[in-house]
């Protein structure tokens, strides 16, 4: 893209003053054409800088989580003989929120391929300098190694960085990850913002994902949180296009309803995404259908309205309250009679 286009881009939204000096008839100096050429230069070229310096800083913190989150990865991968080490697990001190919570099926294949092979990867650890070491990468294999398997040490490979160093790349490494739910990397998302002090757009800059994929993850900050906290216990059951429909529920009104079928689709294996949105929808009143009503004459006159209405037969002779009530415990009679013969001529039938 040429600079003149980068300039019309980046300059589109600037209002040009001919002055900001008092009038003429104010006693302030008129600007003349040139005067008010530079001016609007003179903003232009600020506009310009100021993006610049923005793209530096987003490059800057792009560089800054790639370089955290390689070193991370690069220590996972490290094989057995890399300067891994066999580290107590006593000492090992798990930083709230870093470990990423696995479905209950993840969990037990991680448990059966722990205990069954020897450690391939091991855990990434930063020494705190009194005999204690911070879990960067390796949360739930440490955890299934000391309360599953009961071990008391596990290979490990020290991450030479700073706190801030190991958060980011954890974080940031987390949240790249094609694996985990978007719930998982909604709260990695907000961790990272909080702990890296970086800007919301600057860390969608560094990480490469797609606008569509940022809003996707996004949706979890509009549901109410009573509904994240029932999620964060099993972030699998809830996807992100889920997450924006059921926002979109509870932003209109039904944030109760929204919490009440995010909770039994947590706690409710059969329960489909699809049926817990049909659970959080508002109930629509059903409108009794009118009564069929039949009219017989005689002749041109009316003798009676027929209607049928939930299993129920009315009858609705014309005529005056005297007249109508006589007509109608004849007609009463007659009925009965009909319905009283009908059925004994068909208990008849099945008797033979």
């Amino acid at each position: 893209m040429s600079i003149g286009k980068r300039l019309a881009q980046r300059t589109a939204g600037i209002e040009l003053k001919e002055t900001t000096a008092p009038a003429p008839s104010q006693g302030g100096p008129a600007l003349t054409s040139p005067g008010r050429l530079m001016s609007a230069t003179s903003r232009i070229v600020e506009a310009e800088d100021r993006a610049l310096a923005a793209e530096r800083t987003a490059e800057a913190v792009k560089v800054e989580l790639e370089d955290a989150r390689r070193q991370i990865e690069s220590l996972q991968q490290s094989n057995l003989s890399a300067g891994t080490t066999e580290i107590e697990i006593s000492t090992l001190v798990e930083v709230p929120g870093r470990r990423r919570v696995l479905s209950p099926v993840e969990y037990s294949e991680l448990r059966e391929n722990l205990q069954r092979n020897p450690l391939v990867h091991p855990i990434v650890f930063r020494p705190l300098g009194d005999g204690k070491n911070e879990i960067v990468s390796g949360n739930n294999r440490v955890a299934i190694y000391r309360d599953e398997l009961g071990r008391t040490t596990i290979l490990g490979v020290p991450f030479t960085g700073d706190a801030k160093s190991a958060e980011m790349g954890a974080t940031f490494s987390n949240l790249l990850a094609p694996s985990l739910p978007d719930f998982e990397k909604f709260r990695q998302f907000v961790r990272l913002q909080e702990e890296s002090g970086f800007t919301r757009s600057e860390i969608i800059e560094a990480s490469g994902l797609t606008k569509q994929h940022v809003s996707r993850i996004l949706s979890f900050e509009k549901l109410p949180q009573e509904a994240r906290d029932a999620i964060a216990r099993r972030p699998d059951r809830v996807g992100g296009n889920a997450a924006e429909d059921f926002a979109a529920l509870a932003t209109d009104g039904n944030a109760e309803a929204v919490v009440k079928a995010i909770r039994a689709l947590v706690t409710d294996e059969s329960l489909t995404q699809k049926r817990a949105l049909e659970l959080a929808k508002p109930k629509r009143e059903k409108v009794a259908a009118a009564p069929l009503t039949r009219t017989i004459t005689i002749g041109r006159k009316k003798l009676c309205d027929i209607s049928v209405r939930s299993g129920v037969i009315g009858l609705r002779f014309a005529g005056s309250a005297d007249d109508a009530e006589a007509t109608a415990q004849m007609w009463a009679d007659r009925i009965e009679t009909l319905i009283r013969r009908e059925v004994e001529e068909k208990n008849a039938e099945e008797g033979r």
